[in-house]
């Protein structure tokens, strides 16, 4: 039996963590760098000091906006499970419930191999930002889609979005796979890379634009918590409590479909990060989301780094898919947990 901890512990382990897995990252690779080292090279960007050096070179410009990244899209994929989680009532839920990551994919796929005959001058408009902005759409499209679905006269209804997130994912991946039968070597492979999720791209501009929706996000999240705590009750008791339901609902998904839209357009789909990161969390600091939510995006981030940080030396210098990776871990932990939960759903 796990006892429950304080919810200072709760958040100063999640920061250790996140810590000990930023100077891990920070320090493995194929260029590997010594503490000692990592330490002068962040003494010398704090100081405005330009340094040669290799270290300083990798540093500054591959290994902090990849780090950066890593902790943004963790943080945001935690806190949107926990967002889900919490309005489903369930530990179960995921972001991809509601069809944010299958959307950006699908959007993605059809940009990368029929980009060029749909839509000839948007690269000229949009540039090396026409893929994101393309997955980021389809995200938030799909979303809205499967929201609009799962409303009725009495307001929205959680199973009817479930069963309609069912199927537009189902949808997207029968697209998904029609895309790459008529894709050529080279499109099916930048689709393949894009799909199974990756930090390599990370560059600054999308580090500052993903780390602003996310930095957004989480504060729009703990807005929400007292409510969620409340409609974990369950509707009608949070309704009699004062609490606007449907608003409530609404913002969340809203909040949601921003950061995992955002991520998942800038690195691919990073699969089970927003079912486990909770899940954990929850298991030791109990249920209140005024915990779970900046906890959970704490322990996202330490996750994602960790999965990364894995996949760029297990088989250095080849790069394992960071997608694969968090699968591999997060469906054996996702058939325990339903071991555990199998008597209550």
């Amino acid at each position: 039996m796990i006892h429950r901890q304080s919810p200072r512990m709760v958040l100063g382990a999640g920061g250790a963590l996140l810590l000990i897995a930023l100077v891990l990252g920070a320090s493995s690779g194929a260029y590997a760098i010594s503490t000692s080292q990592l330490w002068g090279v962040l003494r010398d960007a704090w100081q405005g000091a330009v340094q040669p050096s290799p270290e300083h070179l990798v540093f500054m410009n591959i290994r902090l906006p990849r780090l950066l990244l890593g902790v943004a899209a963790g943080c945001g994929l935690g806190m949107a499970g926990a967002l889900m989680q919490g309005l489903f009532r369930n530990p179960l839920a995921d972001p991809g419930l509601i069809g944010i990551s299958s959307g950006a994919a699908l959007a993605a796929g059809v940009t990368i191999v029929l980009g060029a005959m749909l839509w000839p001058a948007l690269p000229r408009t949009l540039g090396s930002w026409t893929l994101v902005s393309m997955a980021f759409g389809g995200g938030f499209l799909v979303t809205l889609l499967i929201y609009v679905l799962s409303r009725s006269e009495s307001g929205t209804r959680m199973a009817l979005m479930l069963l309609a997130g069912i199927a537009i994912n189902a949808l997207a991946g029968a697209g998904l796979g029609l895309l790459s039968v008529m894709a050529s070597d080279e499109q099916l492979r930048s689709l393949q890379f894009w799909l199974l999720g990756s930090l390599g791209g990370a560059r600054w501009s999308g580090v500052i634009l993903v780390g602003a929706v996310v930095l957004l996000a989480c504060a729009a999240s703990l807005t929400l918590a007292a409510p969620l705590n409340a409609i974990a009750l369950g509707e009608s008791q949070a309704a009699l409590l004062g609490v606007d339901v449907e608003r409530v609902k609404r913002r969340a998904i809203v909040v949601t479909a921003f950061a995992v839209g955002s991520v998942t357009a800038t690195t691919g789909i990073i699969g089970f990060i927003g079912l486990i990161a909770p899940h954990w969390v929850r298991m030791i600091a109990g249920p209140d989301h005024r915990i779970v939510l900046p906890a959970s995006g704490l322990l996202g981030a330490a996750l994602v780094l960790a999965a990364d940080t894995v996949a760029r030396t297990a088989m250095a210098p080849a790069e394992l898919p960071l997608g694969v990776l968090t699968a591999f871990i997060g469906v054996p932990m996702f058939l325990l947990m339903l071991r555990h939960y199998r008597n209550r759903i």
